[in-house]
């Protein structure tokens, strides 16, 4: 009996640890007190992908706000969503989350529930926000866990559509290239995270769809 609880301990997938991100938290809200971030902004917030864009770079006309803190889980956004993003009243909220829960563990249900939870949240605090879900990207470092990462893709996406407040972002198929695999210079020597021309792609995306809102 030891031993089936310890393999069944093994098999489960380990919760995120919201507390470790506690100083990460802690800078955006000391930045946040000395400077307060102007409301109805583009906030974007989620792991690695997200803290690593310049937003200044990449959309110098629009007001943005950077709450990405590498390495976390969906489950950490929604933890601290109520400390770094509702305070803010931002217009709209990007999310790329999924990624390293994927890479942990987690399933694509997991991830589906964490986001309508995250939604749930964000909502009863801005129900005039809106939130477009980025894609978790298929990688070359992670490729083999591309097909439980479009899966939780699929399922969020059927999600968005029935909500007029929520949006996703046709970014996956447009990495990959003739083959059927990640493109190799859309990502920095480990594989994993974007390089310029990656960021570049995903911005385009982004462009289009505050483009299609406005029209």
């Amino acid at each position: 009996m030891k031993y089936l609880s310890l393999f069944l301990i093994l098999l489960t997938p380990l919760s995120a640890d919201p507390a470790k991100w506690k100083k990460d938290i802690a800078k955006f809200e000391a930045t946040d007190k000395k400077s307060p971030p102007p409301k109805g902004a583009y906030l974007f917030i989620g792991s690695s992908s997200a803290r690593m864009w310049d937003l200044k770079k990449s959309f110098p006309e629009y007001t943005t706000i950077n709450r990405g803190f590498g390495g976390s889980e969906l489950e950490d956004s929604l933890f601290y969503a109520d400390r770094i993003l509702i305070p803010c009243q931002p217009k709209v909220v990007f999310l790329y989350a999924g990624d390293n829960d994927i890479n942990n563990g987690k399933t694509a249900e997991i991830v589906t529930a964490d986001f309508q939870k995250f939604v749930a949240k964000v909502h009863k605090a801005l129900p005039k926000t809106d939130i477009v879900f980025v894609p978790i990207k298929p990688s070359l470092k992670r490729w083999n866990l591309w097909p439980k990462m479009n899966k939780a893709n699929q399922a969020i996406k059927k999600i968005t559509k029935a909500n007029p407040k929520l949006h996703y972002l046709p970014i996956p198929p447009t990495m990959l290239g003739r083959d059927g695999k990640p493109m190799n210079d859309l990502f920095v020597k480990d594989g994993l995270h974007l390089s310029a021309k990656g960021y570049h792609l995903w911005s385009k995306h982004v462009h289009q769809w505050i483009h299609d809102q406005k029209s």
